[in-house]
Order: structure tokens, then C-alpha cells, then sequence
């Protein structure tokens, strides 16, 4: 999977249940407006859950939509690169290839018993959280929340594993980030736009630093972030709260709970000016990235920022692409990213360059479609564009029993509580072009962007062809 996942869709109007003891029911219907040239046509999706926490920590949420004959199980974990440190980045996607070794009981078997049982299994990591994720059968519930249990509880951490998953991890870098120019640009990006944000680094993680993560590193780390209330398991599709809490509790209420992990403190000071970065790298053409400080996703200014992003580069009828794209033909692709994290994140732009155009002019131009949002807010009909197209995202990440459950354990996770999605169309909707606006002048400024420019080089003698300046993966590394 191709995990774009903190960027995560908007959400859903409204919520409303009841609270007893502490379990926490809840029917939803999302009321979406698509602009139809008769009016307004409506669309609704239920998302019943349910949550629990277990003596030990654990949050459960359940899904149940009994219409699909599939489960979805996923496990995020409250740990990512953000949690890491010099001397051990990459830890965290270290540890997502390792948990597939299985646990005590299943050392080395875990994908082939999920397989046997006629599921499939995966998992990702990003700067914010790590997830394991498994669609099966109904009748491989139990044996499936075994597996994970028995991984949670006593992973197989032996010098062996070790070794093997170090040396995927390592390949994993060279080829996503190392001989990537797209994925260098990206790191590099990151790298000159925070100073002490633990967000400088990536889920990928330093070479160094993964060649320096000892045995002792693995068995502390996994002590104070696998612990069950450290963690959020969301099942979804053909299962009932009554049976996915009694099989949770089963299976996993046992396992100690640890002393929570310590607080992250990303605190980045202001910028105060411009940055710019150009570095070399064997290339087959230059690229650009332009980055600005903006916001977490809990921040009040983050849905204007989304609108924004998508009114600038989502699609290719956007501003960006008409402008630099199809009208001055200065790049042959461009994309706006703007991730939701648990701390504030950045709100970036990527192009590369058409053979014989220059860095600076597409710079220019990208800079020139700033200036006119900062100028003059969008019209209603683009406004309206956008919102379609937040909500529509939405929708179509609820189109299946995983995209529910990784939503729901999203939020969970991310805002805190997983009922914050339950009102982001209500959020979208409240944007208007002043806040759009205003936005732009707040956050797309010149003393908070970063500049990098990827400087092609020739191939030395006898090596591989250079690699095109792909668009990155903005959010996490999968398995």
C-alpha cells in the first residue's frame, strides 16, 4: 500500500449516542453536498462504533457492518520517528519489519498462519504512529487477535531478527531515499526546514543510525511503545462490539501495561527569513521543493489550509497545474502536500522542472500563484470545488471496512479521540474564501519558507542510468 495516510481525508458532520460505564456507542450519517447543476445532491454513510478501554490500557474500537462478510483489524501503535532520537532513527520502521517475525509462538510463521486463514496482512509506519493491519475472514477473528496478542506480548527480538530486518530496512533506504531524487529532495526538505522538531527526520530513518541500533535498543524500545496502553486495536466489518471486547479481553488483557512513554516536546522556533538549499545529486533533470511552517492537525486554521491546498494543487484543473504545468509549461508534474500531524507540519510544494527551464522560474511562478490567493480570495465556484473534493476524498476512504478502521484509529490516535471525525465535514463547510485568504497571508510567507533545489549531475562512468525526480511519498514507509 502506498501509505499517503496522514494526510487523511475530511471527515463527518456530526455525531451524536449515549455513555454508559465506558463504553462509548455511536450511529453517524455523513450529509454531503455535491454540487449537481439542479442543486445540492445528497449522499449518506452510517459509521456505527463503539469503544472500550481494557484494565490494562488498551483502547478497542468496533465496527460493525454486518452486510460485509470481511474483517478488519487494525493495531496502531503511539510511536513514530517523532518518538525517536539521534542515534536511533529509523528505529520505529525498524520494528514495523521486525513485529512480522511473530511472536514466542509464532516465530518466523506469522504471514503464512494469516495466509492460511485465507487473510492478508501488512503494516506501515510514519512520523506519528506505527500500524499493523490484517483483512480475514470472519472466522479467523480469534485466531487472528491471537497473533497479535502473542506478537505484543513476547515479540521475537533475538540477535538473528536482528540482523535480517537491519538489512532490509538499510536496502529499503537506499533504494526510497538514497538513489531516489524525489525521496532525497524530501528528506532534504525536512532537514532545512526544522531545526528541533523531531520532524526533521523521517520514518526511514539516518544509515548511521540504523547500523547503530543495538539488541538492547530493541528490547527497551519495544518495553515502553508496545505496550497495550500505548495502543489503539480498531476492528471493523462482520463483528459485533460484544464479541471483538470479549475476544479482545481474552487475548489481550493479560499483558501488562508499562509506564507510559515521555512527552515529546516540538517546540520549532520561528524561522526569521528565508532558507534556500541546493544540492547535487545524479539526476536526469533539476526539481524544486518550497516548503513553509504551518500547523498540527487540531489546529483551528488547518481545514482553510486544506482548502487552500486543494484549490492550489489537487488535480489537474488546479491553479498550479494550469499555471506551471499546461500554461508556461515549466514543469512536467507539480504537487502541494500538507500532512496532518500531531504537531505542526509543513505545507509544501514539488515540481519538476521541463528540459531547459530554470529552478528560479518555476519558483517564480509557483510563487506568483501565492501571491494571487494572498491578493484576492477564490470565488464561491472554487471554493465550492474544493470542498467537493475534500469531502469526496472522504467518502471514498470509508468505501471499505479497512479504510473505516484505519480512519477510526487515525483519529484516535491523531486528535485524541476518534468522534473528531465525525465533524470534519462540519469543518470544511465553515471555511470561506476570507479564511482561505488569510491563510495564504498567515502561513505561505517568505520568513518561513525553506527552498531546495535538486541540481542534476552525470552518471560517473559505467554506473546506472539517473533516476527521474519522481513526486515523494509524503507520509510514512510500508513494510
Amino acid at each position: 500500500m502506498i501509505p499517503r495516510l496522514t494526510r487523511t481525508p475530511s471527515g463527518v458532520p456530526e455525531w451524536g449516542g449515549r455513555l454508559r460505564a465506558n463504553v462509548v456507542g455511536i450511529a453517524i450519517a455523513v450529509l454531503m453536498g455535491v454540487c449537481m447543476p439542479g442543486g445540492l445532491a445528497r449522499a449518506t454513510v452510517d459509521v456505527p462504533v463503539e469503544k472500550t478501554t481494557l484494565k490494562n490500557g488498551l483502547t478497542v474500537l468496533v465496527h460493525e457492518d454486518p452486510d460485509l462478510p470481511v474483517v478488519s483489524l487494525y493495531l496502531f501503535f503511539r510511536t513514530g520517528s517523532r518518538n525517536e532520537r539521534p542515534g536511533i532513527t529509523g528505529i520505529s520502521h525498524l520494528f514495523e519489519h521486525m513485529m512480522f517475525n511473530g511472536g514466542e509462538n509464532t516465530q518466523g510463521k506469522f504471514d503464512e498462519i494469516i495466509e492460511g486463514n485465507g487473510g492478508s496482512t501488512n503494516g506501515y509506519t510514519t512520523r506519528d504512529f506505527t500500524v499493523y493491519l490484517e483483512t480475514f475472514p470472519p472466522p479467523a477473528l480469534a485466531r487472528v487477535l491471537w497473533l497479535e496478542a502473542d506478537r505484543m506480548r513476547a515479540l521475537a527480538i533475538t540477535p538473528e531478527n536482528l540482523e535480517q530486518e537491519r538489512g532490509i530496512v538499510k536496502e529499503e533506504r537506499r533504494l526510497r531515499t538514497d538513489d531516489d531524487p524525489g525521496g532525497k529532495m524530501y528528506e532534504e526538505v525536512y532537514l532545512a526546514a526544522y531545526n528541533a522538531s523531531t520532524y526533521r527526520w523521517g520514518p526511514i530513518g539516518f544509515m548511521a543510525d540504523i547500523d547503530a541500533i543495538t539488541l538492547d535498543d530493541a528490547k527497551s524500545y519495544f518495553r515502553t511503545y508496545y505496550a497495550p496502553n500505548n495502543a489503539v486495536l480498531v476492528l471493523a466489518g462482520a463483528v459485533s462490539a460484544k464479541e471483538g471486547f470479549a475476544l479482545a479481553d481474552r487475548y489481550f488483557g493479560d499483558i501488562p501495561q508499562q509506564a507510559p512513554p515521555k512527552k515529546v516536546v516540538n517546540v520549532e522556533p520561528p524561522q526569521g527569513g528565508p532558507k534556500t538549499l541546493e544540492f547535487h545529486k545524479v539526476a536526469e533533470l533539476p526539481a524544486i521543493a518550497i516548503a513553509y511552517k504551518a500547523v498540527d492537525a487540531r489546529h483551528e486554521d488547518r481545514p482553510a489550509l486544506d482548502v487552500l491546498q486543494t484549490i492550489l494543487g489537487s488535480g489537474q484543473s488546479s491553479r498550479l497545474y494550469r499555471a506551471v504545468v499546461r500554461g508556461a509549461e515549466l514543469a512536467t508534474d507539480v504537487d502541494v502536500s500538507f500532512n496532518w500531524g500531531i504537531d505542526p507540519e509543513l505545507f509544501w510544494f514539488y515540481g519538476q522542472l521541463r528540459p531547459g527551464k530554470s529552478a528560479k522560474a518555476l519558483a517564480g511562478a509557483i510563487e506568483s500563484e501565492i501571491a494571487k490567493l494572498r491578493d484576492r480570495a477564490p470565488d464561491e465556484r472554487e471554493l465550492r470545488k474544493a470542498k467537493n473534493l475534500l469531502q469526496a476524498d472522504y467518502v471514498r476512504g470509508l468505501s471499505s471496512t479497512s479504510g473505516k478502521a484505519n480512519q477510526l484509529g487515525f483519529y484516535e490516535v491523531v486528535f485524541g479521540d476518534y468522534r473528531e471525525m465525525f465533524k470534519e465535514v462540519d469543518r470544511v463547510e465553515a471555511v470561506t474564501a476570507a479564511d482561505v485568504q488569510r491563510v495564504a497571508r498567515k502561513y505561505l510567507v517568505d520568513r518561513e519558507r525553506t527552498t531546495v533545489e535538486l541540481v542534476p549531475e552525470k552518471p560517473k562512468p559505467g554506473a546506472r542510468p539517473p533516476q527521474p525526480a519522481t513526486p515523494p511519498v509524503t507520509a510514512g514507509v510500508a513494510r
